[in-house]
């Protein structure tokens, strides 16, 4: 039987964590007793949050990083980790998002996209992989429903999840006997500022409205549920009922599932 992980004086990283789902991780994690390294590229968003978190009791620490580096990315966790001796929690959950249709979209904007959601949870990664397995601790994987099903009008941002499926899911049968447990995460449409930043065809940001299936979630919901699939050390969570009906309908009628998606957000990408 799995025993409970326990966050109590635990070091936990987040990157992209000066807000949205990133700082709800942090306020939750911190509540539960982590000490909370906020990773983010805003360093005054990073620092005003970090202030907030020790207003509240927690230990927190600010780190500016631009994850698509892979030099300020190796810097930043070793920084970390000489500052509190090691890192026992890793939550990966940097990222861009994009919305185009694939015949206008530059090849740059796809660059941009797997740069960051990619090799900046790569990068980290790999940076901190000799400590968690140390700690034996935990790598928690923001991913989406664009991570194991298509997604109309977003096939970079869906390329980039897939990707880290592909890597973490692997890398979970690496570490898993050495201690190291690896947990995907993948949230619903969520009220964020990320989708009002998403690239468009050109690499900027587009002035496209978001089309959204089903109800959006909240940042402090999805940070809950992550938080108690961690405490279990569960593979996967896949959050809200349309992202669980997603999930099944696509492996169960994966060319029913492409008609429905494609009839709710086709409107999206239509010029």
């Amino acid at each position: 039987m799995k025993q409970n992980y326990d966050f109590k004086n635990k070091v936990a990283a987040v990157t992209g964590g000066a807000s949205g789902i990133g700082a709800a991780l942090c306020r939750r994690f911190g509540k539960a007793g982590a000490r909370i390294a906020v990773i983010d590229m805003d360093r005054k968003g990073a620092q005003r949050f970090a202030r907030e978190l020790a207003a509240d009791g927690v230990e927190a620490a600010a780190y500016a990083c631009d994850v698509a580096k892979q030099k300020e990315c190796e810097a930043v966790i070793g920084k970390i980790i000489r500052r509190w001796g090691g890192i026992d929690v890793l939550a990966l959950n940097a990222g861009i998002t994009q919305r185009s249709p694939f015949i206008d979209t530059d090849p740059s904007v796809y660059r941009r996209v797997m740069d960051i959601n990619f090799f900046g949870a790569l990068y980290c990664a790999r940076a901190a992989i000799k400590s968690l397995i140390d700690k034996k601790g935990m790598i928690v994987v923001t991913s989406s429903h664009a991570g194991y099903s298509p997604l109309l009008g977003r096939t970079g941002y869906s390329a980039s999840k897939h990707a880290l499926h592909g890597l973490f899911e692997s890398l979970r049968t690496e570490v898993r006997p050495l201690g190291v447990h690896v947990m995907m995460v993948c949230p619903g449409f969520t009220k964020t500022n990320l989708q009002t930043r998403a690239l468009g065809s050109d690499g900027k940001v587009t002035k496209h409205p978001q089309s959204t299936v089903g109800r959006q979630d909240t940042p402090d919901h999805v940070a809950e549920a992550v938080f108690r699939g961690a405490v279990k050390r569960k593979n996967i969570i896949v959050l809200t009922a349309v992202g669980k009906l997603t999930y099944y309908l696509h492996r169960l009628a994966p060319a029913l599932y492409e008609r429905r998606m494609a009839e709710k957000l086709r409107s999206e990408i239509e010029r």
